[in-house]
Protein backbone atom coordinates (compact mmCIF):
# COMPACT_ATOMS: atom_id res chain seq x y z
CA UNK A 1 0.00 0.00 0.00
CA UNK A 2 1.48 3.57 -1.00
CA UNK A 3 0.51 7.03 0.17
CA UNK A 4 1.72 10.49 -0.71
CA UNK A 5 1.76 13.31 1.67
CA UNK A 6 1.55 16.55 0.58
CA UNK A 7 2.74 19.75 3.17
CA UNK A 8 4.57 22.98 1.81
CA UNK A 9 6.79 22.83 5.52
CA UNK A 10 6.92 19.38 5.97
CA UNK A 11 6.09 17.09 7.78
CA UNK A 12 3.96 19.62 9.89
CA UNK A 13 0.76 17.71 10.78
CA UNK A 14 1.65 14.50 9.37
CA UNK A 15 4.84 14.12 12.08
CA UNK A 16 3.32 11.21 13.98
CA UNK A 17 0.89 9.53 11.12
CA UNK A 18 3.82 9.06 8.74
CA UNK A 19 5.86 7.15 10.47
CA UNK A 20 3.03 4.97 12.28
CA UNK A 21 2.18 4.22 8.31
CA UNK A 22 5.66 3.33 7.51
CA UNK A 23 5.49 1.00 11.06
CA UNK A 24 3.15 -1.05 9.44
CA UNK A 25 4.05 -1.47 6.32
CA UNK A 26 3.25 1.70 4.22
CA UNK A 27 4.98 2.80 1.85
CA UNK A 28 5.04 6.72 2.83
CA UNK A 29 6.27 9.36 0.55
CA UNK A 30 6.45 13.23 1.62
CA UNK A 31 6.17 15.71 -1.05
CA UNK A 32 7.29 18.87 0.37
CA UNK A 33 9.31 22.14 -0.44
CA UNK A 34 10.97 21.84 2.52
CA UNK A 35 11.55 19.68 5.38
CA UNK A 36 12.80 20.32 9.00
CA UNK A 37 13.45 16.90 10.20
CA UNK A 38 13.39 12.90 8.36
CA UNK A 39 11.37 10.62 9.28
CA UNK A 40 11.63 7.04 10.46
CA UNK A 41 10.78 4.88 7.04
CA UNK A 42 9.66 7.92 5.10
CA UNK A 43 10.76 9.01 1.97
CA UNK A 44 11.03 12.63 1.51
CA UNK A 45 10.58 14.21 -2.25
CA UNK A 46 11.38 17.92 -2.32
CA UNK A 47 9.68 19.75 -5.13
CA UNK A 48 11.18 22.58 -6.63
CA UNK A 49 10.88 25.57 -4.25
CA UNK A 50 8.50 28.49 -5.49
CA UNK A 51 9.95 32.36 -5.22
CA UNK A 52 8.65 34.38 -2.26
CA UNK A 53 4.95 36.70 -3.02
CA UNK A 54 5.66 39.61 -5.31
CA UNK A 55 3.69 41.67 -6.44
CA UNK A 56 4.03 43.61 -9.94
CA UNK A 57 2.86 47.37 -10.29
CA UNK A 58 0.61 46.33 -12.69
CA UNK A 59 -0.83 43.43 -11.03
CA UNK A 60 -4.69 43.18 -9.87
CA UNK A 61 -4.66 43.72 -6.02
CA UNK A 62 -4.61 40.38 -3.73
CA UNK A 63 -3.38 38.10 -6.73
CA UNK A 64 -0.10 37.61 -5.46
CA UNK A 65 -1.24 34.58 -3.01
CA UNK A 66 -3.62 32.71 -5.34
CA UNK A 67 -0.88 32.94 -7.96
CA UNK A 68 1.62 31.57 -5.75
CA UNK A 69 -1.06 28.84 -4.61
CA UNK A 70 -1.38 27.85 -8.57
CA UNK A 71 1.94 27.39 -8.52
CA UNK A 72 3.03 25.18 -5.68
CA UNK A 73 0.16 22.65 -7.32
CA UNK A 74 1.41 23.03 -10.39
CA UNK A 75 4.62 21.72 -8.72
CA UNK A 76 3.16 18.82 -6.66
CA UNK A 77 1.56 17.91 -9.83
CA UNK A 78 4.68 17.66 -11.77
CA UNK A 79 6.20 15.62 -8.60
CA UNK A 80 2.91 13.28 -8.14
CA UNK A 81 3.42 12.34 -11.89
CA UNK A 82 7.27 11.28 -11.79
CA UNK A 83 6.41 9.24 -8.81
CA UNK A 84 3.27 7.38 -10.81
CA UNK A 85 5.55 6.75 -13.32
CA UNK A 86 8.31 5.52 -10.58
CA UNK A 87 5.81 3.81 -8.19
CA UNK A 88 2.83 3.56 -9.71
CA UNK A 89 -0.29 4.73 -8.72
CA UNK A 90 -0.80 5.07 -4.73
CA UNK A 91 -3.27 4.10 -2.60
CA UNK A 92 -3.86 7.45 -1.23
CA UNK A 93 -3.27 11.10 -1.53
CA UNK A 94 -3.26 13.44 1.48
CA UNK A 95 -2.03 16.58 2.25
CA UNK A 96 -2.48 20.16 3.51
CA UNK A 97 -4.81 22.25 1.69
CA UNK A 98 -3.12 25.75 2.84
CA UNK A 99 -0.86 26.22 0.70
CA UNK A 100 -2.28 24.80 -2.97
CA UNK A 101 -0.38 22.18 -2.84
CA UNK A 102 -3.16 19.90 -3.71
CA UNK A 103 -4.98 21.92 -6.18
CA UNK A 104 -4.22 19.13 -8.80
CA UNK A 105 -3.79 16.31 -7.19
CA UNK A 106 -6.95 14.76 -8.37
CA UNK A 107 -6.15 16.03 -11.79
CA UNK A 108 -3.30 13.03 -11.74
CA UNK A 109 -4.86 10.62 -10.20
CA UNK A 110 -8.27 11.41 -10.95
CA UNK A 111 -8.90 7.72 -9.34
CA UNK A 112 -7.05 7.86 -5.98
CA UNK A 113 -8.76 8.91 -2.60
CA UNK A 114 -8.26 12.65 -1.67
CA UNK A 115 -8.03 13.25 2.24
CA UNK A 116 -7.45 17.19 2.53
CA UNK A 117 -6.30 18.30 5.78
CA UNK A 118 -8.30 21.29 6.58
CA UNK A 119 -6.65 23.88 9.06
CA UNK A 120 -8.20 27.00 8.58
CA UNK A 121 -10.50 28.67 6.30
CA UNK A 122 -10.54 32.66 6.19
CA UNK A 123 -14.02 34.29 6.84
CA UNK A 124 -14.54 38.22 7.53
CA UNK A 125 -16.38 37.51 10.59
CA UNK A 126 -15.96 35.14 13.33
CA UNK A 127 -12.43 34.66 13.28
CA UNK A 128 -9.20 36.21 13.85
CA UNK A 129 -10.40 38.67 10.74
CA UNK A 130 -12.06 42.13 12.82
CA UNK A 131 -11.25 40.20 16.07
CA UNK A 132 -9.25 43.41 17.38
CA UNK A 133 -11.91 46.07 18.41
CA UNK A 134 -9.29 48.86 16.77
CA UNK A 135 -9.06 47.16 13.10
CA UNK A 136 -11.74 47.54 10.81
CA UNK A 137 -12.43 44.83 8.02
CA UNK A 138 -12.94 46.49 5.12
CA UNK A 139 -14.17 45.83 1.66
CA UNK A 140 -10.52 45.39 0.30
CA UNK A 141 -10.20 42.98 3.05
CA UNK A 142 -12.81 41.26 2.32
CA UNK A 143 -11.62 40.44 -0.84
CA UNK A 144 -8.03 39.82 -0.09
CA UNK A 145 -9.52 37.12 2.10
CA UNK A 146 -12.43 35.48 -0.23
CA UNK A 147 -9.15 35.25 -3.13
CA UNK A 148 -6.90 33.88 -0.43
CA UNK A 149 -10.13 30.78 0.22
CA UNK A 150 -9.54 29.67 -3.79
CA UNK A 151 -7.11 27.23 -3.67
CA UNK A 152 -9.06 25.68 -0.79
CA UNK A 153 -12.26 25.92 -2.79
CA UNK A 154 -10.59 23.99 -5.27
CA UNK A 155 -9.45 21.09 -3.11
CA UNK A 156 -12.38 20.75 -1.51
CA UNK A 157 -14.84 20.54 -4.66
CA UNK A 158 -11.84 17.62 -5.45
CA UNK A 159 -11.28 15.86 -2.49
CA UNK A 160 -12.88 12.69 -0.42
CA UNK A 161 -12.58 13.36 2.90
CA UNK A 162 -11.16 15.74 5.17
CA UNK A 163 -9.79 16.44 8.50
CA UNK A 164 -9.65 19.31 10.72
CA UNK A 165 -7.70 19.71 14.04
CA UNK A 166 -11.06 20.95 16.44
CA UNK A 167 -14.77 21.46 15.96
CA UNK A 168 -14.85 25.28 15.19
CA UNK A 169 -11.77 24.95 12.89
CA UNK A 170 -13.82 22.41 10.95
CA UNK A 171 -16.91 25.27 11.05
CA UNK A 172 -15.41 27.71 9.65
CA UNK A 173 -15.63 25.54 6.56
CA UNK A 174 -18.62 26.28 3.85
CA UNK A 175 -21.85 23.73 4.90
CA UNK A 176 -21.63 22.52 1.90
CA UNK A 177 -18.32 20.98 2.40
CA UNK A 178 -18.15 19.79 6.41
CA UNK A 179 -20.30 16.38 5.58
CA UNK A 180 -16.69 15.38 4.33
CA UNK A 181 -14.38 16.45 7.17
CA UNK A 182 -13.88 14.56 10.22
CA UNK A 183 -12.89 16.28 13.51
CA UNK A 184 -9.60 14.61 14.75
CA UNK A 185 -6.56 16.27 15.89
CA UNK A 186 -2.55 15.38 15.16
CA UNK A 187 -2.65 13.99 18.93
CA UNK A 188 -0.07 14.87 21.72
CA UNK A 189 2.10 11.93 22.60
CA UNK A 190 1.31 11.51 26.58
CA UNK A 191 4.47 9.56 26.91
CA UNK A 192 6.84 12.83 25.77
CA UNK A 193 4.84 15.22 27.79
CA UNK A 194 3.87 13.91 31.10
CA UNK A 195 3.94 16.03 34.82
CA UNK A 196 7.42 15.44 36.25
CA UNK A 197 8.02 16.79 40.08
CA UNK A 198 11.63 16.38 39.52
CA UNK A 199 11.60 18.53 36.47
CA UNK A 200 14.42 21.25 36.32
CA UNK A 201 14.91 24.09 33.84
CA UNK A 202 18.42 26.01 34.15
CA UNK A 203 17.74 29.61 32.67
CA UNK A 204 20.64 30.90 30.30
CA UNK A 205 21.82 32.90 33.31
CA UNK A 206 22.54 30.01 35.30
CA UNK A 207 19.29 29.71 37.87
CA UNK A 208 17.42 26.74 37.74
CA UNK A 209 13.67 26.41 37.98
CA UNK A 210 11.50 23.80 39.59
CA UNK A 211 8.27 22.74 40.12
CA UNK A 212 6.37 25.10 42.82
CA UNK A 213 8.51 27.91 42.15
CA UNK A 214 6.57 31.18 41.28
CA UNK A 215 6.98 30.98 37.48
CA UNK A 216 4.56 32.46 35.08
CA UNK A 217 5.36 30.92 31.50
CA UNK A 218 4.55 31.90 27.93
CA UNK A 219 5.06 30.59 24.69
CA UNK A 220 4.57 31.08 21.03
CA UNK A 221 6.03 30.45 17.62
CA UNK A 222 6.72 34.17 17.37
CA UNK A 223 5.66 37.21 20.29
CA UNK A 224 2.87 38.98 18.71
CA UNK A 225 -0.31 40.42 18.87
CA UNK A 226 -2.71 36.72 17.26
CA UNK A 227 -1.14 35.34 20.64
CA UNK A 228 -1.81 38.19 22.70
CA UNK A 229 2.01 38.56 23.71
CA UNK A 230 1.03 42.60 24.43
CA UNK A 231 -2.02 41.59 26.20
CA UNK A 232 0.40 38.86 28.33
CA UNK A 233 3.17 41.02 29.32
CA UNK A 234 0.78 44.39 30.19
CA UNK A 235 -0.87 41.34 32.78
CA UNK A 236 3.12 40.46 33.99
CA UNK A 237 3.47 43.89 34.30
CA UNK A 238 0.59 44.09 36.81
CA UNK A 239 1.61 40.98 38.88
CA UNK A 240 4.86 42.26 39.02
CA UNK A 241 3.74 44.97 41.45
CA UNK A 242 1.88 42.94 43.75
CA UNK A 243 4.57 39.53 43.76
CA UNK A 244 7.97 40.57 44.10
CA UNK A 245 8.52 36.79 44.18
CA UNK A 246 7.14 36.32 40.52
CA UNK A 247 9.22 35.35 37.56
CA UNK A 248 8.00 35.67 33.87
CA UNK A 249 9.88 32.73 31.60
CA UNK A 250 8.68 33.60 28.02
CA UNK A 251 9.83 31.32 25.06
CA UNK A 252 8.93 32.47 21.05
CA UNK A 253 10.94 34.51 18.28
CA UNK A 254 11.03 38.15 17.45
CA UNK A 255 9.21 37.75 13.86
CA UNK A 256 5.61 37.67 13.00
CA UNK A 257 3.98 34.27 12.20
CA UNK A 258 0.36 36.05 11.74
CA UNK A 259 -0.50 39.50 11.01
CA UNK A 260 1.79 42.50 10.89
CA UNK A 261 4.84 43.67 12.65
CA UNK A 262 5.21 47.15 14.32
CA UNK A 263 5.15 49.92 11.85
CA UNK A 264 8.18 51.28 13.07
CA UNK A 265 10.73 48.49 12.90
CA UNK A 266 11.27 47.03 16.22
CA UNK A 267 9.48 43.71 16.92
CA UNK A 268 6.63 43.63 19.32
CA UNK A 269 9.08 42.37 22.63
CA UNK A 270 10.74 45.69 22.38
CA UNK A 271 7.58 47.99 21.56
CA UNK A 272 6.06 46.02 24.59
CA UNK A 273 8.93 46.49 27.18
CA UNK A 274 8.81 49.93 26.24
CA UNK A 275 5.41 50.43 26.67
CA UNK A 276 5.19 48.59 30.64
CA UNK A 277 7.90 49.60 31.47
CA UNK A 278 8.39 46.30 33.05
CA UNK A 279 11.63 45.49 34.89
CA UNK A 280 13.83 43.22 32.58
CA UNK A 281 15.08 41.63 35.63
CA UNK A 282 11.86 39.97 36.03
CA UNK A 283 11.57 38.35 32.64
CA UNK A 284 13.55 36.32 30.72
CA UNK A 285 12.76 35.61 27.11
CA UNK A 286 14.32 32.62 25.77
CA UNK A 287 13.88 32.44 21.95
CA UNK A 288 13.04 29.66 19.98
CA UNK A 289 13.35 26.50 22.19
CA UNK A 290 13.74 23.41 21.35
CA UNK A 291 10.75 20.69 22.33
CA UNK A 292 12.84 19.11 24.50
CA UNK A 293 13.61 22.47 26.63
CA UNK A 294 9.74 23.47 25.90
CA UNK A 295 8.56 19.82 27.75
CA UNK A 296 10.52 21.24 31.01
CA UNK A 297 9.48 24.67 31.33
CA UNK A 298 6.10 23.33 31.19
CA UNK A 299 6.90 21.16 33.63
CA UNK A 300 8.41 23.99 36.40
CA UNK A 301 5.45 26.21 35.58
CA UNK A 302 3.03 27.65 38.23
CA UNK A 303 0.95 29.28 35.46
CA UNK A 304 0.46 29.00 31.71
CA UNK A 305 -0.41 32.19 30.00
CA UNK A 306 -2.06 30.50 26.45
CA UNK A 307 -3.76 33.75 24.56
CA UNK A 308 -5.40 33.53 20.73
CA UNK A 309 -7.08 35.29 18.43
CA UNK A 310 -9.75 33.10 17.09
CA UNK A 311 -7.61 31.28 14.66
CA UNK A 312 -5.83 27.91 14.67
CA UNK A 313 -5.19 26.12 17.98
CA UNK A 314 -1.46 25.68 18.75
CA UNK A 315 0.14 22.21 19.48
CA UNK A 316 1.62 24.27 22.24
CA UNK A 317 -1.31 24.86 25.12
CA UNK A 318 -2.65 21.00 25.22
CA UNK A 319 1.43 19.60 25.88
CA UNK A 320 0.92 22.06 28.52
CA UNK A 321 -2.09 20.64 29.97
CA UNK A 322 -0.56 17.52 29.29
CA UNK A 323 2.36 18.34 31.44
CA UNK A 324 -0.09 19.09 34.45
CA UNK A 325 0.73 22.97 33.79
CA UNK A 326 -1.98 25.15 35.51
CA UNK A 327 -3.29 27.21 31.75
CA UNK A 328 -4.89 30.60 32.11
CA UNK A 329 -6.12 30.65 28.61
CA UNK A 330 -8.21 33.37 26.51
CA UNK A 331 -11.89 32.94 26.28
CA UNK A 332 -11.92 32.71 22.73
CA UNK A 333 -12.40 29.82 20.37
CA UNK A 334 -11.21 27.23 19.84
CA UNK A 335 -9.47 27.65 23.25
CA UNK A 336 -12.41 27.57 25.30
CA UNK A 337 -13.40 23.28 23.12
CA UNK A 338 -10.56 22.64 25.64
CA UNK A 339 -10.26 24.92 28.33
CA UNK A 340 -13.75 24.80 30.61
CA UNK A 341 -12.91 28.10 33.02
CA UNK A 342 -12.59 26.29 37.20
CA UNK A 343 -12.55 22.58 35.78
CA UNK A 344 -9.46 22.15 33.74
CA UNK A 345 -8.05 25.34 33.31
CA UNK A 346 -8.81 29.13 33.88
CA UNK A 347 -9.48 31.46 31.52
CA UNK A 348 -9.90 35.44 30.62
CA UNK A 349 -11.07 37.94 28.19
CA UNK A 350 -8.23 38.29 25.39
CA UNK A 351 -8.38 42.06 26.24
CA UNK A 352 -8.95 42.43 29.58
CA UNK A 353 -5.33 42.51 30.95
CA UNK A 354 -6.82 43.20 34.96
CA UNK A 355 -8.53 40.19 34.67
CA UNK A 356 -5.92 37.90 33.12
CA UNK A 357 -3.32 39.38 36.01
CA UNK A 358 -6.33 38.19 38.59
CA UNK A 359 -6.14 34.80 37.28
CA UNK A 360 -2.45 35.00 37.11
CA UNK A 361 -2.38 36.07 40.96
CA UNK A 362 -4.52 33.94 41.79
CA UNK A 363 -2.97 30.87 40.24
CA UNK A 364 0.56 31.49 41.98
CA UNK A 365 -1.41 31.70 45.71
CA UNK A 366 -1.76 27.63 45.15
CA UNK A 367 -4.53 25.42 46.74
CA UNK A 368 -5.55 22.55 46.61
CA UNK A 369 -8.69 23.31 44.12
CA UNK A 370 -5.86 24.39 41.83
CA UNK A 371 -3.78 21.05 41.84
CA UNK A 372 -7.28 19.66 40.89
CA UNK A 373 -7.38 21.51 37.87
CA UNK A 374 -3.88 20.04 36.98
CA UNK A 375 -5.08 16.87 36.98
CA UNK A 376 -8.03 17.10 34.97
CA UNK A 377 -6.09 19.03 32.91
CA UNK A 378 -4.11 16.66 31.63
CA UNK A 379 -7.49 13.98 32.27
CA UNK A 380 -8.49 16.23 29.10
CA UNK A 381 -5.55 15.33 27.17
CA UNK A 382 -5.79 11.67 27.67
CA UNK A 383 -9.38 11.42 27.10
CA UNK A 384 -9.58 14.20 23.71
CA UNK A 385 -5.95 14.74 22.15
CA UNK A 386 -4.39 11.44 23.09
CA UNK A 387 -2.10 10.36 20.19
CA UNK A 388 -2.67 6.80 19.71
CA UNK A 389 -6.13 7.88 19.58
CA UNK A 390 -6.18 10.47 17.23
CA UNK A 391 -4.13 8.15 15.47
CA UNK A 392 -6.52 5.51 15.42
CA UNK A 393 -8.65 7.83 14.43
CA UNK A 394 -7.06 9.02 11.14
CA UNK A 395 -6.24 5.29 10.26
CA UNK A 396 -10.02 5.06 10.18
CA UNK A 397 -10.69 7.24 7.81
CA UNK A 398 -7.63 6.58 5.55
CA UNK A 399 -8.97 3.01 5.88
CA UNK A 400 -12.32 3.20 4.80
CA UNK A 401 -11.36 5.59 1.97
CA UNK A 402 -9.24 2.96 0.59
CA UNK A 403 -11.52 0.45 1.08
CA UNK A 404 -13.86 1.93 -1.29
CA UNK A 405 -11.85 3.59 -3.79
CA UNK A 406 -12.73 6.87 -5.50
CA UNK A 407 -14.32 7.29 -8.70
CA UNK A 408 -16.05 9.98 -10.44
CA UNK A 409 -19.59 7.96 -10.09
CA UNK A 410 -19.35 7.32 -6.83
CA UNK A 411 -21.31 10.51 -5.01
CA UNK A 412 -18.66 11.16 -2.01
CA UNK A 413 -20.17 9.85 1.39
CA UNK A 414 -19.64 11.71 4.39
CA UNK A 415 -16.47 11.59 6.32
CA UNK A 416 -17.33 13.17 9.79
Amino acid sequence: MRIVLVHRRGPGQFLHLAPRLASEGWEVTLVCETSDRALPGVRTVRHRAEPALYRRADATPHLATPEQHVRIGYRVAETLEALARIDGAPELLMGHMGWGGLIFAKDVRPHTPLIGYCEYYHRAEGGDAGFDPAETVTLDDRQRLRLRNSSQLLTLDAMDGGISPTLWQKSRYPAAYQSRIAQCHDGIDLRIFHPEPRARFRLPDGRTLAPGDPVVTYAARDLEPYRGFPQFLRAATRVARTRPDALFVVAGGDGVSYGRAPADGRNWREVMMAETGLDPARVVFLGTLPHAALLRLFQVSAAHVYLTYPFVLSWSVLEAMACGALVIGSATAPVEEVIRDGENGLLAPFFDEAVLADRISEALEGGAHLAALRTRARRTILETYDLERCLTRQQALIGSLVGRRASPQRSRAGAA
